[in-house]
């Protein structure tokens, strides 16, 4: 799982209405003293409120050709569309970290079909990169948002990838964050991965996904992975991926497996974390890349899960294309390094 392992174990609270701060006035009543004819009148003087800024959110369901999608937004200025990872997961995982963008931008989080709050098929079917790249546009429209930015991270980032190959013309720019072009050249980093593994987890890993990871356990448990392969795939094996310089404390590899299961085995496939060979075997982007003229940001962490030369290849293809590597990052990098990611877009976007 691509993204947010960590983030579905820190679910931020939704709040449907606006926040509003309230300040009172602080009445400032001068001791006054007397002149020969009478007591002056006393005088208020209401102090200045401080300068506040203020960020309503807006949240709502887009008809996207007959999927629901929820969106929430908030912030000033030019849209900022962000979509997430997983497959499956949602754009909590984002929260609180991307929030400060809202100060320069109109920032707009999208649950894409079947996940978080958007609505689930009752066909898995429907669940491809193709079809989300018409909800994002859906989005687009229905939101009147005119050309965009478009941020995308993880799975996210391989959206990213495909709207852009067909809608450039609604983008301003481009960020793709700590994601891959290629599922092919992503399936040799996960090779990788466990060549790496010491003997002990990796025979654990295998052992497990030659058994089969669906089908076990309690009726409630036969569509999710085992408990004992989520601690070692997603705790294990991942986690040094996941995080370097600000590990989350709060991380489970088991609540991990609240996602959109149905939606993951479609895309990802059902043999195991570290071969994809769902629907995604489709993403072949990287000879298609050099088409992209949009002005791109490639964002990564020097130990993300998404292997770091898979970035450095997509900035090689994008002419003009900007490539940072985090420090001491993992794929999580706006948690790693939360200053370091929001002053690249910062600065990307508004130079």
């Amino acid at each position: 799982m691509l993204d947010s392992m960590t983030a579905r174990t820190k679910i931020a609270s939704r709040r449907s209405a606006s926040l509003v701060i309230t300040m009172f006035a602080v009445l400032l009543i001068p001791i006054c003293g007397h002149s020969q004819s009478k007591a002056a009148a006393p005088t208020r003087i209401a102090a200045k409120p401080a300068a506040l800024s203020v960020y309503p959110v807006e949240e709502g369901f887009v008809d996207a050709h007959g999927v629901l999608i929820y969106y929430t937004a908030l912030g000033h200025g030019a849209p900022l569309v962000i979509v997430h990872g997983g497959p499956g997961a949602s754009h909590d995982y984002f929260l609180p970290y991307l929030l400060p963008l809202a100060r320069h931008n109109r920032v707009i989080f999208i649950d894409e079909r079947g996940s978080g709050r958007s609505q689930k098929l009752s066909d898995p079917s429907g669940y491809t990169v193709e079809n989300m790249v018409e909800d994002v546009e859906d989005v687009r429209q229905a939101l009147k948002l005119g050309r965009i930015t478009l941020l995308g991270h993880s799975y996210g980032g391989v959206l990213a990838q495909a709207y852009a190959l067909k809608y450039q013309r609604n983008l301003t720019h481009l960020i793709l964050c700590s994601t891959f072009p290629s599922t092919r050249e992503m399936n040799l980093v996960f090779e990788r991965m466990k060549d790496n593994m010491t003997p002990e987890l990796r025979k654990r890993i295998e052992d497990q996904e030659q058994a089969g990871l669906f089908g076990h356990g309690k009726d409630y448990e036969k569509n999710r992975y085992p408990n004992d392969y989520m601690i070692a795939a997603w705790g294990d094996a991942y986690f040094p991926y996941l995080y370097q310089n600000n590990p989350d404390p709060n991380y489970d590899p088991i609540a991990a497996g609240v996602t959109s299961w149905d939606l993951y085995r479609e895309m990802w496939g059902s043999d195991g974390e570290f071969v994809i060979d769902g629907n995604l075997k489709s993403v072949e982007y990287a000879d298609r890349l050099h088409t992209i003229k949009t002005p791109t940001l490639i964002i990564a962490g020097d130990h993300d899960e998404c292997d770091p030369s898979l970035s450095q290849e997509m900035h090689e293809k994008i002419a003009g294309s900007k490539l940072i590597v985090l420090p001491k990052s993992g794929h999580m990098t706006f948690v790693d390094q939360p200053d370091m990611f929001l002053h690249a877009i910062d600065t990307f976007l508004h130079p």
